[in-house]
Parts: structure tokens; C-alpha cells; sequence
């Protein structure tokens, strides 16, 4: 199996890299170049193989899938989950309770972030005018919602594996990476239905799946995280989610061209 990342993230996630093959025979590739000449290059190198595709790159995913390369995720996971409108339409085709999102600012306060952003970079609290952010991205607008804490459900194949709860301390954005703090959480049995809901509805083989969780218990999905770390993770569970992968990946494996129900 070929482990696809952009060059500077496979040295970010060297250690998470390096537990992958503690488990399961995997190469490393990076690879930076998504121009069509590189792409076509990249699919002669991929065609027929198994590849744990880590880098947001939808259009590239279509084209290497469309080309023979079996990804994990599969390319429409990545369009969707990288692309906050995307993902907000499809919460929303699924029935569940969701931040409402729009294309043009709401009234003050609000939430302006880029459509595709990751990590909390490029999402902004405006307050005024002054506030709007300087950027040439695509922006969407979200209220201001009052919220207890953000949480993350680590969700492999059908099968969610783990959730964290993250709380800001000097800023609204809870992200991990940021420097919010994370604590294990326990789903209630009405987000567990919702995420794994989300989770069959994408086929997909691992995300992150977050949502806000309210003053009075209710939750509002928010992202889906592909590809998603899983630092605040390792910081929370005993469980090795390197392990998990790989026992996942051998499933595809041995089940390809189907895939397993393994939700329970």
C-alpha cells in the first residue's frame, strides 16, 4: 500500500507515518506537483494500487481514481469534505441539524471562513466592518453560535473509534493544533446515530467528524475533516489509531472490490 503525502505534511506527520508501518507494509510517497503533466505522471505510478491518500487535493483524487488508483479516502469523500459548502449541503440532504451557513455575511457577529480552510486557519470572528479579513478565498458566513465546546468523532470505516472534546483558551477557534485543550468524550446514542449516519452516507474510511456542542446538550455538525490528524486523538485514547488503520486497510484488502460492514 502507497501512503500519498505532499512533501512539507509528511514531515509534519512523520511520527503518525512511522506508526503506519509498525502495523502494515506501507510505502511512502510525496509528491508536490499537481499540474495535469504531474498528475498524469503520478496516476502511471498509482494505477491499480491501494493509496491512503493524504492531501486535499479533490481534483486530483477524480483524476487518479478515474484513472485506476484505489484511494482511501475515495475522491468524492475529499471533494466534500474540502469544500465547507459541499459538506453543509450534504448535512443538510441528510436531515441533520446543522450551523446554518451562507454565502453572504448575516448580521453582526458572525463567522466568515474560507471554503477551504483547514485547522482553523482562515476563519475569522467579525464583529464590524473593520473585522472583514483581507483574502481573495471564498468566503461562507456562519452565526455566532454560543457553544460549551467543539467535538471531534474519529470515525474508520463505518466504525467510530473515538471522540474528542476540544475548548479554546485564548481564542473562539478550539482546534488542537491551535493550543485548545482536548479531553475524551463520550457521544450521547443521538450524535453516535448522526455521525455514523454521515460515515455510511460517505463511505468513507477515515474521518473526523465535528460538530458544536451546545448550552442545553444539542450538537450542530459543523466540518468533516479528510485527511484528518489525530494528535488530540493519541493525546486522549489508549487505543492506537495507526493500528486501527491498518487493521482497516487489510479488510479492503481482502474484501476489494467490496467493502465490509464493520460499524459494529
Amino acid at each position: 500500500m502507497i501512503v500519498l503525502y505532499e512533501s512539507a505534511a509528511a514531515q509534519q506527520n512523520q511520527g503518525f507515518i512511522d506508526e503506519l508501518k509498525r502495523f502494515c507494509s506501507i510505502e511512502l510517497l510525496t509528491w508536490d506537483d499537481w499540474s495535469e503533466a504531474g498528475l498524469e505522471k503520478l496516476s502511471a505510478r498509482l494505477k491499480g494500487q491501494s493509496v491512503f491518500f493524504r492531501t486535499r487535493q479533490p481534483r486530483a483524487a477524480r483524476f487518479l481514481e478515474d484513472q485506476g488508483a484505489r484511494l482511501i479516502n475515495r475522491a468524492e469523500v475529499n471533494r466534500i469534505a474540502n469544500d465547507k459548502w459541499q459538506s453543509y449541503q450534504f448535512f443538510q440532504v441528510l436531515g441533520l441539524p446543522t450551523i446554518p451557513t451562507y454565502r453572504s455575511a448575516p448580521p453582526y457577529p458572525y463567522i466568515a471562513k474560507s471554503a477551504d480552510g483547514h485547522g482553523g486557519s482562515e476563519v475569522w470572528l467579525v464583529e464590524s466592518g473593520q473585522d472583514m479579513p483581507e483574502t481573495e478565498s471564498t468566503l461562507l458566513y456562519q452565526p455566532a453560535v454560543p457553544h460549551t465546546a467543539d467535538v471531534r468523532a474519529y470515525v474508520i470505516g463505518q466504525k467510530i473509534v473515538g471522540a474528542v472534546k476540544r475548548r479554546a483558551q485564548n481564542s473562539f477557534k478550539a482546534n488542537y493544533s491551535l493550543g485548545a485543550s482536548a479531553e475524551r468524550f463520550e457521544l450521547t446514542s443521538a450524535q453516535r446515530k448522526d455521525v455514523e449516519k454521515i460515515a455510511q452516507a460517505l463511505n468513507s474510511d477515515y474521518v473526523g467528524i465535528d460538530f458544536l456542542l451546545l448550552d442545553d446538550g444539542r450538537h450542530l455538525f459543523n466540518e468533516i475533516e479528510d485527511p484528518v490528524g489525530a494528535r488530540s486523538f493519541y493525546q486522549t485514547h489508549e487505543d492506537n489509531i495507526a493500528e486501527l488503520l491498518a487493521r482497516h486497510f487489510m479488510k479492503l484488502e481482502e474484501n476489494y472490490p467490496f467493502r465490509e460492514n464493520d460499524r459494529n
